[in-house]
């Protein structure tokens, strides 16, 4: 296999299986061709007010002022007096669009959608409002379209306000919600002037749904703590008050309007979402009206451990969480509505004030559209299963389905209602985990296949590495020992195993994707077996190797301390030892280093000290301090928190600051060695202007920002023109090694202080300083050990042709080296 093959094939191999991620995790949970199922009783309810506000925290909206007053008093009557509250428990991805499905759909955000930016319906799913008999919707572009666009019925109604009124640097962005409510009284308004549309509004089964983005709004540009953030609840709860006010004089006080309150997602105290921290997770939700429990008082203590009844001074009012989902089963049977096909929510019969009967019946129809959904997912994967290999979910057997809807029947008839409630509770958890047993059938066999091609290739490059590079050398003895197949046998060995694979797949009618998963690693392994000497070889030398060495090695994966690979020198080390120094160093820095961040502080912490252990601080006492001071200065990053820093643009220009004198003293250092062009001296010139405004840009843009000036045009114009450049200065560089290098720092920490705020600013420079000595004392390392071929530094030039008889072979050294370019990789993710 030539070189430009062999990197063709790596190429594929990555994006082959780095797609193959979005087939095992990221499919669609949604299947089709169910029975709607509705209850059959009257609802309490003629129609329902769904009152989404974007971006709402449960301990904004629940906390208390200092005063004991509430921010949202009418809704605060509401949880006292007429309704039922609880939190809302949200999933990641916590962004607007998945909430709003969550809310409105029942289920958790089709994954696939995650590649369209959450905007457009990647597949078809069911609602409350495609069940309705008419559902008006108000609110943000980002999310009315999601339910409105595409419906085959004629019964969604929305409307948007401009995406240009979505400012985050607007003065107030609680004017959305103003536009929301006064959207619907004019619409109040012409139905009293449209007999037609008034008629419509009279029937059942009708929804009104406002997605208020004001909230969400002034939490991104203000931030949750800020006045503007809590004042804008303060709004919300005053447009509430007078929406109902309006609505009951509309519709003549008839007692038929259920009210349902709740945010699709909070926010972080740093004004983001999308992740998993309570502030993101936590929402409120408070329902009302027609059909829903009034308030509860209680004396004993509640379920709850975290101590929020007690912060919202709500220990006296009974408190029912909810999973978000849980809020479509709720409003459906309020309404009346078939409970959307593609729902997972469980009904919160706390919330319903009806008989007994009702509740049970709505439970045992909520369990029977889950039930629908669990039978078409295990028909799909038994049809397209070989029935030897079948393996269904026992919990939930055809027989015991039908002893359990028998029997809940049979507790209806006999007015057992909270013990047919009970049942269908215990049932609908069944019948969950086997949606999610089918869903995720093909996960562990696919994830098979993709370890077993990754786990070829690796070996693969490996072998070809070695045998390349580490002058490998068989003894006699070894290959009289050693048993190879003849190439022609392994050809048609492989040829038929891949024949048999394909077979299986085209039996189980397998996706087509499938097939790419499963028959990659076949030829992989070919190619590994075909250096199946050297592979020998390489298992054989293990024997070689002393005890105390290999407990060594364990210790070192054991443990994790693999920066002592470079720290001993073992004498006659083999290609065995090497290998295992190399995997000591890869597999515990990836896996420590990626879930503990406060390992990398103390990696480079460890390694600063290694010139003075090595001898190398002797030879170049300089470049060594530089070292150990560049290394504890890097080491702080990773223990600074990610998100959540307050803004201060003066590390942004002593960031620059920085950058500029750094560059300009190696420029004037290296000035005899490595004299430069007039054409390049003048880029250099200009890169370093352009640094020298990007420094300062920050702190214009985040003082007009406060200012609630909007970002300045001056500012745009400059960013987008630092980003087109940053990728063209590079390429019109010198090609000497450090000029070149020079240059993409430059271009690249343009960038990168347009996008700071803080702290983040210093540590391009830090590492590129660091990057920079490690170069040089690499350079003293190759010295000490007596390399021949050594090229100067500044020497090396990137348009030179490579004499590829002068390439050493691999040493133990090249381990430590490896390492250490992962070890800044993984510092700078």
């Amino acid at each position: 296999m030539n070189v430009i093959t062999f990197f063709l094939v790596g190429l594929t191999v990555h994006v082959v299986f780095f797609l193959s991620i979005f087939d095992i995790y990221f499919t669609s949970p949604l299947v089709h061709g169910m029975t709607p199922h509705a209850t059959s009783l009257a609802p309490p309810a003629h129609r329902l007010f769904l009152i989404v506000a974007d971006g709402l925290r449960a301990d904004s909206f629940f906390t208390p002022l200092p005063n004991g007053a509430s921010r949202a008093p009418f809704l605060r009557s509401v949880i006292e007096e007429q309704g039922t509250w609880g939190v809302s428990h949200t999933r990641v991805p916590t962004e607007s669009r998945p909430g709003h499905v969550a809310v409105i759909a029942g289920f958790y955000e089709d994954v696939s959608a995650v590649a369209k930016g959450w905007k457009e319906n990647p597949v078809e799913f069911d609602s409350v409002f495609n069940e309705s008999r008419n559902t008006w919707a108000w609110g943000s572009p980002d999310v009315v379209p999601i339910f409105t666009k595409g419906a085959h019925r004629d019964n969604m109604h929305g409307k948007t306000f401009g995406p240009e009124e979505l400012n985050f640097a607007s003065v107030d962005a609680s004017r959305l919600d103003n536009w929301a409510i006064t959207e619907f009284k004019s619409f109040l308004q012409m139905a009293n002037s449209n007999p037609k549309l008034k008629a419509k509004l009279l029937k059942d089964k009708i929804i009104f749904f406002f997605n208020l983005m004001g909230i969400d709004t002034n939490g991104h540009a203000h931030r949750p703590k800020s006045h503007r953030y809590l004042n804008n609840i303060r709004v919300v709860d005053s447009h509430i008050a007078d929406l109902v006010s309006v609505v009951d004089d509309f519709f003549g006080h008839d007692g038929k309007t259920a009210y349902v309150f709740t945010a699709d997602h909070g926010m972080t105290d740093w004004g983001s979402h999308g992740a998993g921290h309570p502030s993101e997770t936590l929402t409120p939700l408070v329902v009302w009206g027609a059909g829903v429990e009034k308030a509860h008082r209680v004396t004993e203590p509640q379920p709850y451990s975290d101590g929020f009844l007690k912060e919202w001074n709500l220990e006296h009012i009974r408190r029912v969480d909810v999973n978000q989902a849980d809020i479509t089963p709720l409003m459906a049977s309020l309404i009346g509505v078939p409970f959307p096909l593609n729902s997972v929510g469980v009904l919160p019969h706390l919330y319903l004030n009806n008989s007994g009967w009702f509740k049970a019946e709505s439970m045992y129809t909520n369990v029977m559209q889950i039930l629908e959904q669990f039978k078409i997912k295990m028909a799909q994967k038994k049809d397209t299963t070989l029935s030897c290999l079948f393996i269904p979910f026992k919990p939930l057997t055809e027989s015991k389905q039908a002893e359990f809807i028998h029997k809940v029947r049979m507790l209806i008839l006999m007015e057992k209602y909270e013990e047919a409630i009970s049942l269908c509770q215990t049932f609908m958890s069944q019948a969950l985990e086997g949606l999610r047993y089918y869903h995720t059938y093909d996960r562990f066999f696919l994830g098979c296949c993709v370890v077993l091609g990754f786990v070829g290739w690796a070996l693969y490059v490996s072998l070809v590495i070695l045998k390349t590079h580490a002058s490998l050398e068989r003894s006699a003895r070894v290959l009289k020992k050693t048993v190879v197949i003849p190439s022609p046998t392994l050809m048609k060995l492989f040829i038929g195993v891949m024949v048999g694979m394909t077979g299986f797949l085209l039996i189980q009618r397998s996706p087509i994707t499938y097939y790419v998963y499963c028959l990659l690693p076949i030829p992989l392994w070919y190619f590994v077996l075909e250096e199946f000497g050297h592979l020998i070889d390489l298992i054989r030398s293990a024997g070689s190797l002393p005890l105390w060495k290999c407990f060594g090695y364990f210790v070192l994966v054991a443990c994790g301390i693999e920066l002592l690979v470079s720290v001993f020198k073992w004498p006659h080390t083999d290609l065995f030892e090497m290998c295992c120094a190399g995997l000591t160093v890869f597999l515990c820095h990836q896996v420590v280093s990626f879930f503990h961040r406060s390992f990398l502080t103390v990696g480079l912490a460890a390694l600063s000290l290694w010139p003075f252990l090595t001898g190398l601080f002797g030879n170049a006492k300089f470049r060594s301090l530089s070292w150990f001071v560049g290394c504890l200065f890097l080491a702080i990053f990773p223990m600074m928190p990610v998100v959540g820093r307050a803004p201060n643009t003066h590390l942004v220009s002593y960031a620059g600051l920085l950058t500029l004198i750094s560059s300009a003293c190696y420029l004037w250092s290296s000035r005899q060695k490595a004299p430069l062009r007039l054409s390049d001296r003048c880029q250099f010139a200009i890169q370093m202007v352009q640094v020298a405004v990007c420094a300062f840009i920050p702190f214009i843009t985040h003082s007009s920002l406060q200012k609630h000036q909007g970002l300045p045009l001056l500012n745009q114009i400059i960013s987008w023109t630092t980003l087109a450049s940053s990728l063209l200065f590079p390429l019109l560089s010198s090609t000497r090694l450090f000029h070149r290098l020079l240059s993409i720092f430059l271009s690249f920490i343009s960038t990168y202080l347009l996008l700071s705020n803080g702290s983040e600013a210093l540590f391009p420079p830090a590492l590129s300083w660091v990057m920079f000595v490690w170069i040089n004392i690499e350079q003293e390392a190759l010295i000490a050990e007596g390399a021949a071929h050594r090229q100067e530094l500044l020497s090396m030039d990137f348009s030179a042709n490579i004499d590829i008889g002068q390439i050493r072979q691999l040493k133990l050294d090249d381990i430590r080296r490896s390492f250490y370019f992962e070890s800044f990789v993984k510092i700078w993710l």
